[in-house]
């Protein structure tokens, strides 16, 4: 779909709040094009990106939303350390754990990059059937971690195996 179509789409549902999200956004030709865009059309503007594609490009008004792929994904060779000097405090990172020693990478992380006074918001989930909610709860208690712990709500409201939500 052509981008002007999908700006013009976007635009006819009326909602002051856009956010591209799936897949990657940022492998799509134009997209950092059509986050201007949007923000032009005064809208507040979320991008959630997985973090492996350069958010240097991305318009400052948009809100940012980065993955950091914890070593229980076996994708954290794709995370690009040089988007968090991109960072500001609109912006959130997220990462998704799977174990403890998950979550002992991202403290780490966390403080090594200083990403709590960086960002707005470090948001930490749990790898769905893998690690319990409430393990990573108690952990962040006991260490008195500046984040936020989210469930995947879309897999509570509809399960796990729905796709297309």
């Amino acid at each position: 779909m052509p981008r002007a179509d999908v700006l013009g789409k976007a635009l006819s549902f009326g909602t002051r709040l856009v956010e591209l999200t799936g897949g990657e956004p940022l492998l799509q030709p134009g997209a950092t094009v059509l986050l201007r865009e949007l923000c032009d059309s005064d809208r507040t503007v979320l991008l959630e990106t997985s973090g492996e594609r350069d958010i240097s490009d991305v318009d400052p008004r948009v809100h940012r939303i980065m993955d950091l792929k914890a070593p229980g994904s076996e994708e954290s060779h794709r995370n690009r350390w040089e988007n968090i000097a991109h960072l500001t405090r609109r912006d959130e990172v997220k990462i998704v754990l799977a174990d403890r020693a998950d979550y002992d990478w991202a403290k780490q992380i966390i403080e090594e990059h200083g990403l709590a006074s960086r960002v707005n918001a470090v948001l930490l989930s749990c790898v769905w059937g893998e690690l319990a909610p409430a393990d990573l709860a108690q952990w962040v208690l006991a260490d008195g971690l500046p984040v936020r712990v989210q469930i995947q709500m879309h897999k509570v409201l509809w399960g796990p195996d729905t796709t297309g939500v």
